[in-house]
């Protein structure tokens, strides 16, 4: 069993890298412009070109994906010519963010900037202010006599500063986009890379992917959670009762119900019961607006109808694979048995039926168990719940390329974990499986 779960975990981080490289080619194919999106709809050919050179997104696709999964502060720290470090910075007892400094021989932490054509050294005291000192003895000469210099920005990025031959940098400041002088010509936007940690930064929302998908993760969590608890087991139940009445009109009125519902649009479930319970109604809210962070679990009435949109579906799937599975284990051989030994039917169905009849219906749920976390993109859609389905969708839309990536890797790890976790539990229903 340790050497299988070992071949399955190196299996896991193969399909990863696989699907990492694929997913960062779709998006690069895929139309859309993410310096647009940032702009907006009327940015001019120059404002773009500028903010793609900022963000990195003129590099090769291949350097970026380099940079993506091993970081890009050891390709900066080669054309800066200082050890790089980064920190965080809080403000009050909530809010942080990080910031990449140069280290020079004294141990001090800088960073520059040119102002008025004039290279300028910033060093962070001790305090948290900056110190700036002019530093034009740091300018380079390349083989052409232009004076240039590599060196670490403000905005977390290593930049190539031209002398006399400063580019249009577009910021945007509390007046609006602004176009600011004197600005780097290059970049390279700095990040530990995803083997260390650090996902990136998402384009879209401009923090820290990790961040942005840790709060979008958990409330997928609590949905699929509690849409699990809900619907597993009573289509286990009713599919067991639908098995053990075969050609009844308890079998009958189960299996019409469930396909109806394995059938029914997720989004079509969803309006029909905002409809009944939010409109007629008015017991439910028809929207789970999120006012503060631990909306959910205050106010658990914004669960009620995305877990019920979601777990009818479930149901379905489940009850029909259960009903089938019962109705053949209660056809074999050794059940036929059973029953001519005089064993009470009780003791036929725990230890005889049940046990076996649930090795393929562990399959569809630990598959689905992955389509709860990452596939409710339209039950999330439908309700405007923030989990990490509508998450994946915006970014798609976005072309949010890291945010996409970090999220393909948290689905397919819980793909093939989930997997990993139903042949354990064949194992133990079934003691004649042994994996190798």
């Amino acid at each position: 069993m340790a050497r299988y779960i070992l071949r399955r975990l190196f299996t896991m981080f193969l399909t990863m890298a696989l699907v990492s490289i694929i997913v960062f080619a779709i998006v690069e194919i895929a139309p859309g412009n993410v310096a647009r999106n940032i702009l907006g709809a009327y940015a001019t050919p120059e404002q773009e070109q500028s903010m793609q050179n900022q963000l990195g997104l003129d590099r090769p696709v291949v350097i970026r994906y380099i940079s993506w999964l091993f970081g890009s502060d050891w390709q900066a720290e080669r054309v800066v010519g200082y050890p790089l470090k980064e920190i965080t910075i809080s403000e009050g007892t909530v809010q942080k963010y990080r910031q990449w400094w140069a280290v020079d021989q004294q141990g001090n932490l800088i960073q520059w900037d040119v102002e008025n054509g004039q290279l300028i050294r910033m060093i962070r005291q001790a305090d948290g202010s900056v110190l700036k000192v002019d530093d034009s003895a740091s300018w380079k000469v390349d083989e052409n006599g232009r004076r240039y210099f590599w060196g670490i920005d403000n905005a977390n990025r290593a930049a190539l500063w031209v002398e006399g031959e400063g580019g249009i940098e577009y910021r945007y400041e509390y007046s609006g986009w602004i176009a600011a002088t004197d600005s780097p010509l290059d970049y390279i936007p700095l990040g530990k890379g995803l083997i260390r940690g650090d996902a990136g930064i998402s384009l879209r929302y401009k923090r820290p992917v990790s961040e942005v998908i840790a709060r979008r993760f958990t409330n997928s969590l609590i949905l699929a959670a509690l849409a699990i608890a809900f619907s597993i087991p009573l289509a286990i139940v009713l599919g067991l009762i639908a098995g053990l009445n075969e050609g009844r009109f308890l079998d009958r009125f189960i299996s019409v119900s469930s396909l109806v519902t394995a059938a029914s649009p997720d989004f079509a479930t969803g309006i029909l019961l905002i409809m009944i319970f939010a409109l007629w109604l008015k017991l439910l809210p028809g929207a789970t607006v999120f006012m503060e962070e631990f909306a959910v679990l205050k106010n658990p009435k914004l669960l009620v109808l995305p877990v019920l949109t979601a777990s009818l579906v479930e149901i379905g799937y489940v009850v029909r694979m259960t009903r089938a599975s019962v109705v053949e284990v209660m056809n074999s051989a050794y059940v036929r048995t059973a029953i001519l030994k005089g064993l009470s039917k009780s003791r036929i169905i725990f230890h005889h039926v049940l046990r076996n009849a649930m090795m393929a219906p562990i399959t569809v749920i630990m598959l689905h168990v992955n389509w709860f976390i990452g596939g409710l993109v339209v039950v999330e859609s439908v309700f405007g719940y923030p989990g990490l389905g509508n998450l994946i969708l915006n970014a798609a839309l976005y072309k949010d390329v890291y945010t996409i990536e970090a999220c393909s890797m948290i689905l397919i790890a819980l793909a093939v974990g989930t997997q990993l976790i139903a042949d354990v539990i064949y194992a133990a229903i079934n003691p004649r499986i042994r994996y190798n």
